[in-house]
């Protein structure tokens, strides 16, 4: 496999630069938004028990796999897989993750729009109907749009004078509100129980549809199978350690996802409301209980900033991955790729943003998919694109690396700046020799049986996620 440099690319700035810009692309609204309703639907502190094992078995071997590809090859996806010449057919996973990326972002960008608008309404104590407000076009395409413009003018800064500057600052002002309102929702009265809720498994109500989703919830959240961490693999210096920083992004990804539980559940319960509301949590149930809680207005304020924060780091890198696409592949420059993509994902956006009541066209529209209906543009688009396209794409990463072009280069690459990964531990095998066995055996299995449940094949199609 041929080593490209990434000079004239751009590269990131150092090691923290990159830690914080990846963190930040795994850390949006999948972790404070998506996973406490899932928790909520799926048991409690049951599901997080799985969703932690999913991270580190499967999430973080698939995690090295695409940083070090990104790195050895230099390239963005597509680059990556046609410098081995492996044939066309290996070329769907890079294109199917650069659509990921571009569709995810165009509807991401709708629900983000949403936590602006809660700010809003936050700050001057408006009393707000989710529903009605979702299905209002003139409140939400603005918003939408805004929060692209956000996005589009981060990247157009580059990767260390834009990506990373921009991560710099909001990863640690993220984490920061995050500290403040758990502190204030563990202190109320009646919160342990909804600690208690969500730390403590009852691992009678573990079933496979409870693995499933926590399965999902980890490639969503981790952002493998998007193309975005070969993306950000293929700026990262050949002195830099991959282990210690993939390590990084997978524990801030973990961490925040359990903060935002820590955040959620004692509050919902502190004032009596049903922990397993469905994506309606954080939009419908929570601003009810800020409006209950002293300081309710300041902390309410402060919740949907950092969702949009959230929001904004992982769009960053959403919007970065057809950028370099278009920049490697194409010869384009960063301005004209950067705005090309941004305008073209506005576009894709607006029928998201009338799918909630806002078109009848597309709220109504539905898709019968091997038994199983998806009603309403946005869901129809999550649904194939960010839940089982993303399951393809890893599936197909992990066979590429373990079967076509063989595990052992890839781990070399690993290697280079972690002295440790190939050393022997006291159970006489190195985590070299362990990450090629997960990436040939384990990780393709398990997803296959993901895929193979969306499918229908082990019942419902779609179940657990």
């Amino acid at each position: 496999m041929a080593n490209v440099s990434s000079d004239a690319r751009g590269q990131w700035g150092s090691t923290f630069g990159f830690v914080m810009a990846a963190a930040g692309s795994a850390v949006g609204l999948g972790n404070i938004w998506r996973f406490p309703y899932l928790t909520g639907q799926n048991g409690g502190g049951a599901f997080v028990f799985v969703y932690v094992l999913c991270v580190v078995l499967i999430g973080m071997p698939l995690l090295f796999n695409e940083i070090a590809l990104g790195r050895k090859t230099g390239q963005s996806p597509v680059g990556a897989f046609q410098i081995n010449k492996t044939g066309k057919f290996w070329l769907i996973a890079p294109i199917l993750s650069i659509l990921i990326s571009f569709v995810v972002l165009s509807y991401y960008s709708v629900i983000a729009g949403w936590t602006i608008g809660y700010i809003y309404t936050s700050i001057t104590s408006t009393t707000v109907v989710f529903s009605e407000f979702i299905a209002t076009p003139e409140y939400v395409i603005p918003l939408t749009a805004f929060f692209l413009v956000a996005t589009v003018l981060i990247v157009l800064g580059g990767i260390a004078g834009g990506i990373e500057k921009a991560a710099k600052i909001l990863m640690p002002m993220l984490l920061g509100i995050l500290v403040l309102i758990i502190i204030r929702s563990v202190t109320l009265p009646g919160a342990t129980e909804g600690i208690v809720y969500f730390l403590k498994p009852d691992f009678s109500k573990i079933d496979s549809f409870v693995i499933l989703a926590a399965l999902g919830q980890a490639f969503f959240s981790m952002s493998v199978g998007w193309g975005i961490m070969v993306t950000y693999g293929s700026y990262f210096p050949k002195t830099n350690n991959i282990v210690t920083s993939s390590l990084w992004v997978g524990s801030m990804d973990s961490i925040v996802a359990l903060m935002g539980g820590l955040m959620v559940f004692p509050a919902v319960f502190a004032f009596g409301k049903s922990p397993s509301a469905g994506p309606t949590l954080v939009f419908q149930v929570l601003p009810e209980v800020f409006t209950m809680m002293p300081g309710g207005t300041i902390v309410g304020a402060l919740f949907f900033l950092l969702l949009c924060i959230a929001a904004l780091t992982s769009s960053i890198s959403m919007l970065e991955v057809p950028v370099s696409y278009f920049i490697d592949n194409k010869k384009w420059n960063r301005k004209k790729a950067a705005v090309i993509v941004a305008v073209a994902a506005l576009a894709l956006s607006i029928p998201a943003a009338l799918s909630n009541g806002g078109s009848k066209l597309f709220t109504e529209m539905s898709i019968n998919f091997m038994g199983s209906t998806k009603t309403g543009f946005l869901d129809i688009m999550d649904f194939f694109f960010g839940t089982l396209s993303i399951v393809i794409v890893c599936l197909m990463m992990a066979v590429y690396t373990g079967w076509i072009i063989k595990p052992k280069q890839i781990a070399d690459e690993i290697a280079v700046g972690s002295e440790g990964f190939t050393k022997k531990t006291a159970l006489g095998f190195s985590f070299y020799q362990l990450w090629i066995f997960f990436i040939k055996y384990i990780c393709p299995i398990i997803m296959l049986l993901v895929l193979l449940n969306m499918l229908g094949v082990f019942g419902t199609p779609g179940q657990g996620h």
